[in-house]
């Protein structure tokens, strides 16, 4: 949902209001295309491509890492006379988890698309802004495919330079090519994702370079309209397990505490094979909480994940607790990207993983679309 920050997802920009009446929305029997589906959708009003992953050095020190670009669309009614013309906005977050370090380092950039500032592409295989890049290195012997993806993002302490190469191919989630997160026509999101990507590459911090492996996860979603006026956030969960499967969930929190009904997620077998999970196929029991120093967030970084027809039962849980995005602007409130480790059992064996979750709305109100 990045959803996000699924957020999927993340943040949209409320910050730049432009009517809704220009842009397309989300809409069932959507007919996906690769590669062009990977790259920029400019007739719908948000879009992201959201990165995060576990690494670990050969001696076993742990990363974590984000790496977001943002489209938020300011003007489709106003004929474009200049490349300097902001037809859109374009964000990016970057930031690092140093695990075992006890740090959370993050940035973040702003920028319109310009004379090729920043942009999606299909034609150069790229989304960019400044110097952050995720390239996708296409498989000619299988159209649409993608080989492996390169990662390079450089900040004042710290930057990385990573390869992720495609385990299985992209999951569509959610049902007749949308994901509905409200009641109505188009309060949804064409929802896309490459669940499992081993990642090796280079982590420098503060002049030091660690070389480091380990497995990423990569959203992308498009839409105009999600929430609506009764949703204050959501809770967003990417789970890679050591039997090769993966789970996304998310959870949307209404303004009277209570969970909305769409609500879903995505199982992913080792063989890439998809099953959707409505609402009433799992549980997110929160457990433990941390209240951040700096926006009196209250996030809950324990959790019990339940999906009773894969008979799991899994604990999650967070080595750093600080691992907070608060934003430069009003364009980027806080929220809770971090790093996790899951124990437990499914079909009664015991089964590990890593993962991602995020959290918004519990330091103000997350805002997306119109």
């Amino acid at each position: 949902m990045k959803n996000r920050s699924a957020l999927v997802l993340c943040l949209a920009i409320p910050l730049f209001g432009a009517s809704g009446g220009a842009y397309r929305v989300a809409l069932p029997g959507f007919r996906y295309e690769f590669p062009r589906d990977h790259f920029n959708h400019p007739e719908f009003r948000t879009e992201w491509w959201y990165y995060t992953g576990n690494l670990h050095t050969p001696q076993g020190r742990r990363f974590g890492f984000e790496l977001t670009f943002f489209r938020q669309g300011v003007d489709r009614d106003t004929p474009s006379s200049s490349v300097w013309d902001v037809r859109d906005i374009w964000m990016a977050h970057l930031a690092l988890s140093d695990i075992d370090g006890g740090r959370f380092l993050q940035t973040e950039r702003l920028n319109r698309s310009g004379a090729g500032t920043a942009g999606a592409d299909v034609r150069q295989a790229s989304v960019w802004n400044g110097n952050w890049q995720a390239r996708f290195d296409l498989d000619l012997q299988a159209p649409g495919a993608v080989a492996s993806q390169e990662l390079q993002a450089v900040a004042d302490q710290f930057s990385l330079q990573l390869s992720l190469r495609s385990k299985k191919p992209p999951v569509i989630h959610g049902e007749h090519g949308i994901s509905q997160k409200s009641e109505g026509r188009g309060r949804a999101s064409h929802y896309v994702s490459f669940t499992r990507l081993p990642t090796n590459g280079i982590v420098t911090l503060e002049g030091k370079q660690f070389v480091v492996d380990g497995l990423s996860w990569m959203d992308h979603e498009f839409f105009t309209s999600q929430l609506d006026s009764n949703q204050i956030g959501w809770d967003w969960f990417s789970l890679q397990f050591d039997d090769g499967s993966d789970l996304m969930l998310f959870r949307l929190r209404r303004n009277d505490g209570s969970i909305d009904r769409y609500s879903a997620g995505t199982y992913v077998d080792p063989r890439g094979r998809t099953t959707h999970l409505a609402a009433a196929n799992f549980s997110l029991v929160a457990g433990k909480t941390w209240t951040s120093p700096d926006s009196g967030g209250r996030y809950p970084i324990e959790w019990t994940v339940r999906v009773p027809a894969l008979g799991l039962q899994a604990s999650l849980r967070t080595r750093l607790a600080q691992q907070e995005l608060t934003g430069r602007t009003p364009a980027t409130p806080p929220y809770w990207e971090g790093a996790v480790e899951s124990s437990g059992t499914k079909n009664n064996k015991p089964v590990k993983g890593v993962g991602y979750v995020e959290m918004t709305g519990y330091s103000g109100r997350a805002r997306i679309g119109n």
